[in-house]
């Protein structure tokens, strides 16, 4: 079974709790958004594999850890997801990035998918699934469902802000994936926004609201 992890670091909880305002400019979001993303990306990768190589020093040759190999994949859900990446990008600048579209249908609020580019080598990376929010599950399932679909296996997701309900749906359609979560919220309303949530990540990151 997947962990989930929410995370306690105050940097996290301060950021997260100042974007939630809705007098938060677009600016100020979209950089809440990043540094959130980058901070949470520190410990999600925690478990990189390291190896020892040699390096010389002003003062002496001697071996030390890095990364056995930058094999990760960032994997946004468009178009918020798209918002995370660069935080990401700012830890892990060797990562490839592959975009999935999906909508929400605003009545059924069923998950449709309009686009999926990922790297052609998906099946030997670490895979991490951004969007800011989780609110029912329905996307991040049906994310994870196609990347699955083309050959990817070691899956994570992150989310800034998820419910309860999207948390138990993704579980139990992908128990194998790890899910990292900045807040964890109330519950969804009967339009299925996260409460108390910040109302919709995609528009507040660019300023369609």
């Amino acid at each position: 079974m997947g962990k989930v992890y929410i995370f306690d670091h105050p940097l996290i909880q301060h950021k997260t709790a100042l974007m939630r305002d809705k007098n938060c400019s677009v600016k100020d979001f979209r950089d809440f958004v990043r540094e959130i993303a980058s901070l949470m990306t520190f410990e999600a990768t925690r478990d990189l594999p390291l190896k020892k190589v040699e390096i010389e020093t002003p003062m002496a040759k001697a071996e030390f850890n890095v990364l056995e190999g930058e094999d990760v994949a960032i994997v946004p859900i468009l178009r918020a997801g798209l918002g995370m990446v660069d935080g990401m990008l700012d830890l892990i600048p060797n990562a490839k990035v592959g975009h999935i579209g999906l909508y929400r249908d605003p009545v059924t609020h069923e998950p449709h998918e309009y686009y999926c580019k990922l790297p052609n080598d998906i099946e030997k990376r670490r895979i991490f699934v951004v969007d800011p929010m989780l609110a029912t599950g329905g996307s991040a399932v049906d994310a994870i469902t196609q990347i699955k679909a083309r050959g990817g296996e070691n899956i994570a997701f992150m989310c800034l802000i998820a419910a309860p309900e999207g948390i138990e749906f993704l579980q139990a359609h992908h128990p194998d994936v790890d899910i990292y979560i900045a807040a964890k919220d109330e519950y969804l309303n009967e339009n299925k926004y996260i409460v108390p949530g910040l109302g919709d990540a995609g528009d507040r990151i660019f300023g369609t609201k």
